[in-house]
């Protein structure tokens, strides 16, 4: 069975790929697997860049597919931001919940049709002869008034769905897998999979 490796140490974010890529024929891993796995500092001046770099450094290390995924939130409001920058939003002790009492600081005021957001999601696949692939994914809503829910991860709490009049932490795994921006983004990359792996089974 081919490996894919997942860029990535966060469990919340591995379980939910895992979710969204169900079904292919894969032994899907984190980095968990390779603890001496070199870190990779996302420099990049787009999520696009981040996951590229992810993908490839350690494909490069592994010599396995590896799938770079980096994703964030942009608001409005905020000209952008906080955007690539989203994880560690706030500053150095950075946490889900210190990120997510410094953007309602920031939006202290403003109604909730000013509060327009974007979630966006870059995924990047290579293996040890380079990049295969890159897409994206994003999916909008709104930044609520106070954090609502427990499920998900990250801006879940805030991130609020008009038609659903719930954040992504309310609606749970069955909905928000089906339409945030890591579905669509996952979506495409799952596509570029399946051939990689016909590929593979042919050779």
């Amino acid at each position: 069975m081919l490996q894919l490796v997942v860029a990535t140490r966060n469990k919340k974010k591995l379980a939910e790929i895992k979710s969204i890529l169900k079904g292919l024929d894969l032994d899907l891993v984190s980095l968990e697997v390779y603890p001496d796995a070199p870190r990779v500092i996302e420099n990049g001046k787009t999520f696009q860049e981040n996951a590229i770099k992810k993908a490839v450094k350690l494909a490069r290390f592994t010599g396995k597919l590896c799938l770079g995924e980096d994703s964030g939130l942009a608001v409005q409001a905020l000209n952008g931001a906080p955007g690539i920058y989203s994880a560690r939003f706030s500053g150095r002790d950075k946490s889900d919940l210190k990120n997510n009492q410094k953007l309602l600081k920031l939006l202290v005021g403003l109604p909730l049709t000013k509060r327009k957001a974007f979630y966006y999601c870059a995924v990047a696949l290579a293996d040890k002869a380079g990049l295969i692939g890159v897409v994206e994914g994003s999916c909008v809503g709104r930044i609520a008034y106070a954090p609502q829910g427990s499920a998900g991860f990250g801006y879940d709490p805030l991130f609020y769905i008009p038609k659903y009049k719930k954040t992504f932490a309310q609606l749970g795994e069955k909905i928000k897998h089906k339409m945030s921006h890591r579905y669509f983004g996952l979506t495409k990359a799952k596509r570029i999979i399946q051939k990689y792996i016909v590929k593979q089974s042919a050779n």
